[in-house]
């Protein structure tokens, strides 16, 4: 009832036009169940007394049903659908911009085919319910009240023993409808599975061919499929149960109907028009009421797909904006992480890290894989929110600024570098204000990106496919060091910023950069420590700990981690 309920309370902007359909609903009930009344004047006066008048008055009152008939129908399907169509339209709305508001933890423990599924299938479920099965459930409601009136009404005793089976055919729909919920949970979570499944192994097609797995991929989608099919037999089995019952039950009530109503047609107590008039009520009665039982069904695996959509519109961010959060103004003088501590966990990632960056110097990080550096810098930008200490930017907790004036001041390049489907001019200018093509030529010439765009196919129009796929790694991370430019932030983070760089160009670049962090607080994270030996700071991580600090020179000096890494890289270059 409370799926009901929530799906119900998206209906309310639109009491108008659903008012119109149940309007245009009765008249259609009202024209069914006045075809059915009109067969007995129709047998008893024209074919039993011969009647002249009624010969030409019962054609022109049927035509003129059917006339208002018709044009009901289309206004009762017009306006729920319209109804239904933007309910979808707000629902599927409303759902991508919460998973879009979601904490990065949240991203972490979601496949992105489970997120896929409830915004396109689950949706589309849910749109089928909305838009075409309650449109006609309602229309059909209506006329089963309508012909129920008309049955009792030519014969209730009739009636009576027609609609015994009622009871046990809406106790049986009932239990069909529970179990057809479940069985379309299993199957639209397993939905989930196959799009999570055809997501990673197309995204990762490269590694599949150069491993020689497609046999060992194409079984192991065949199981994922195989489970699917199952469940789709199940529901396939229930569905033709619920159809086959309700064709027995009603065909049980037809023939008792026959037997009693014939018996007194024989013995005068009811006359042919009257009998044959309550069974073309019945036979119309049977049609909306099996249509409804069959409804349940898909309006069961509805449910089941609003179950799984509002699953996610409740789950709330981790790192939520306060509600009085403040604008932070342009940073001043530093980022400072105060005492931080942060895990993913139980185990700490973090332990009580403290550092002061100050604005045009260059504060950079260094550690093995896994030492916490990439998280380190995520919680600037609140990525994710530390369980101890505070981040300060000019003194103010991060957390008591808005999401939005905290992004804009910073500006992020890493190595796992994002491009879109779209052209080359669009990647640089996403999400910045409009630029004009001079703003963005610029970007791209001190990001050393602007020659090779220009050889491209289209230019700065060229489409650079999924991912960025139709460049080589080292135009990507030019294009997004482009991208981090024309943001122009006062606060720049680089995680391996460069590191898809040929030689010649990663000196370019580097010059850029160097310009480009002139005057701003700038933090780096780097495993070629050529690159940031003229960092202001270095600080050197390992298992989540600051384990030694300074400048390239004074930790050479000392001798600890960093001299025997910038040594061993030294050695591994052939220097």
């Amino acid at each position: 009832m409370e799926t009901y309920r929530r799906l119900l309370a998206y209906t309310r902007p639109y009491m108008n036009k659903i008012i119109l359909s149940l309007i245009c609903s009765v008249l259609v009930a009202g024209s069914t169940s006045l075809a059915a009344l009109i067969v007995e004047p129709a047998i008893d006066k024209i074919f039993m007394e011969q009647d002249q008048a009624m010969l030409m008055y019962i054609p022109l009152a049927v035509l003129l049903i059917i006339g208002i008939k018709g044009l009901a129908s289309f206004g009762q399907v017009y306006f729920i659908e319209y109804v239904g169509q933007h309910i979808i339209f707000t629902l599927r709305q409303k759902l991508f911009r919460h998973i879009q508001s979601l904490s990065l933890n949240f991203f972490a423990h979601t496949q992105t085919g489970t997120l896929v599924s409830r915004i396109t299938n689950d949706v589309t479920l849910l749109q089928s319910a909305a838009a075409t099965i309650i449109a006609d459930a309602i229309r059909q409601g209506f006329s089963t009240i309508g012909l129920l009136v008309v049955v009792f009404y030519q014969h209730w005793r009739l009636a009576l023993i027609a609609l015994l089976i009622l009871p046990v055919a809406i106790g049986f729909v009932a239990y069909i409808g529970r179990k057809m919920r479940q069985t379309s949970r299993k199957l639209q979570m397993q939905m989930a599975d196959i799009n999570n499944l055809l997501y990673e192994k197309i995204s990762g097609i490269r590694i599949v061919k150069a491993f020689g797995a497609e046999e060992i991929e194409g079984r192991r989608f065949s199981d994922t499929i195989q489970h699917f099919l199952l469940l789709a037999l199940d529901s396939v089995r229930l569905n033709a149960i619920n159809s086959s019952l309700s064709e027995v039950l009603g065909g049980l009530g037809i023939a008792a109907v026959i037997w009693y109503g014939g018996y007194e047609v024989i013995h005068g107590i009811t006359t042919p028009g009257t009998f044959m008039s309550f069974i073309t009520a019945l036979l119309l009665l049977y049609e909306p009421l099996k249509r409804i039982s069959k409804y349940n069904i898909k309006i069961q695996h509805a449910l089941a797909a609003a179950d799984r959509v509002f699953e996610i519109l409740d789950t709330e961010p981790d790192i939520q904006e306060m509600p009085n959060a403040a604008q932070l103004r342009p940073i001043q003088h530093s980022i400072e992480y105060r005492n931080v501590s942060f895990s993913y966990g139980e185990e700490p990632v973090l332990q009580n890290i403290a550092f002061t960056a100050e604005v045009g110097n260059v504060t950079a990080f260094v550690g093995l894989s896994g030492a916490g550096k990439t998280t380190l810098l995520s919680l600037c930008p609140r990525f994710y929110e530390p369980y101890e200490g505070a981040v300060l930017i000019d003194g103010t907790d991060i957390r008591e600024v808005t999401f939005a004036s905290l992004r804009e001041q910073i500006g992020i390049v890493t190595q796992d570098v994002i491009l879109f489907n779209d052209t080359v001019a669009n990647n640089i200018a996403y999400g910045a204000q409009q630029h004009s093509r001079e703003e963005i030529l610029r970007a791209a010439q001190i990001a050393n990106a602007d020659e090779f765009i220009r050889n491209l196919p289209d230019g700065y129009q060229t489409v650079i496919g999924e991912r960025g796929a139709r460049l080589s790694g080292g135009q990507r991370q030019r294009i997004a060091i482009a991208r981090a430019i024309l943001k122009n932030p006062p606060i720049i983070i680089l995680d391996e910023a460069t590191s898809s760089l040929d030689s010649e160009s990663e000196k370019l670049v580097q010059e850029a950069i160097a310009n480009l962090m002139k005057d701003r607080t700038t933090l780096v994270i780097a495993h070629r420590l050529s690159t940031i030996n003229k960092a202001n700071t270095i600080i050197v991580l390992e298992h989540g700990r600051i384990v030694e600090r300074g400048t390239h020179r004074q930790l050479l000096e000392h001798s600890g981690i960093y001299a025997r890494l910038y040594d061993m890289q030294m050695v591994g270059d052939g220097v």
